[in-house]
């Protein structure tokens, strides 16, 4: 059993890193033969600012994100596990709804609810006396406006994941803690939450994993302006392809690379303070 999922991994994973490596230790142009450089293509990307502003404004948007979807969804969770199987249902496929949209699509609708002159957001603020407000222009608003579609996109998988381990829960559980007289909030915080641990590290890891690397959001919604206060570390590496030099490739290489090694890093630095439980059956 292990054997061919070991063969797999060497195949799909190992191997392609190894290889994209040594590809980042020459100089790769479309219009010379390669030459070998050693490390210094990581000299070069480490000692730029931008890539380190990248990271930064990526580590920004997981932070705004997340940690907003993981307590929505508990709430969302939460609810629908206390309603019936109608309800429950439709609630389900409602609130998947967004799940299956495009990416490129939610960006374009959004751009056009955040435009100034006529946009459904301005148009929503202006009843209350507010606004309006330059939203994808804006340095200091853009990036949280691009994580509200983030958050909306991603809500429907991270509650559909969390109910199915609330209703892993067994109810008895539930019952004896009623019996002791604790009250909603003390299950939640004394059984819900502890024995979710194992599903919330999942979601939290995949969720910075996936916030840092947003890609299609930032390069409809802004193109990573404005001065590149949304250029997330993806839209940098594509900006860096596309560059004219000819030695774009290698420096777009490597920087995927270093963003890899920075997501593994993150990744291993929750799994430490966060550490997961082994299954019991319940």
């Amino acid at each position: 059993m292990i054997t061919p999922m070991v063969i797999l991994l060497a195949i799909f994973v190992i191997y392609p890193l190894f290889y994209s490596f040594f590809l980042s230790t020459f100089e790769i142009s479309f219009y010379k033969d390669p030459v070998f450089v050693g490390l210094q293509f990581y000299g070069y990307v480490l000692d730029s600012p931008k890539f380190w502003n990248t990271l930064w404004v990526g580590l920004r948007l997981a932070l705004m994100v997340v940690p907003v979807t993981l307590v929505v969804a508990f709430l969302i969770a939460s609810l629908i596990k206390t309603l019936g199987k109608r309800l429950a249902g439709f609630l389900k496929t409602t609130i998947y709804i967004p799940t299956v949209i495009s990416f490129v699509v939610a960006s374009v609708v959004f751009v056009f609810m955040y435009r100034s002159q006529g946009g459904l957001v301005n148009g929503l603020l202006d009843v209350v006396g507010a606004g309006p407000f330059a939203f994808l222009s804006d340095p200091s608003i853009a990036l949280p406006a691009i994580a509200v579609p983030a958050i909306w996109l991603g809500l429907g998988v991270t509650t559909l994941i969390m109910l199915a381990g609330m209703l892993d829960i067994p109810e008895t559980y539930y019952e004896a803690a009623a019996l002791e007289g604790a009250g909603f909030v003390q299950q939640t915080f004394y059984i819900t939450i502890p024995l979710l641990k194992n599903v919330l590290l999942f979601l939290l890891v995949t969720g910075f994993i996936v916030a840092l690397q947003s890609f299609e959001l930032p390069l409809v919604m802004t193109a990573g302006g404005p001065v590149e206060a949304t250029t997330t570390p993806n839209l940098y590496i594509f900006n860096q392809f596309k560059d004219p030099t000819p030695y774009a490739t290698s420096f777009s290489l490597t920087a995927a690379l270093l963003l890899f090694f920075v997501l593994g890093t993150i990744s291993a630095l929750i799994f430490r303070l966060v550490r997961s439980d082994k299954a019991v059956d319940g």
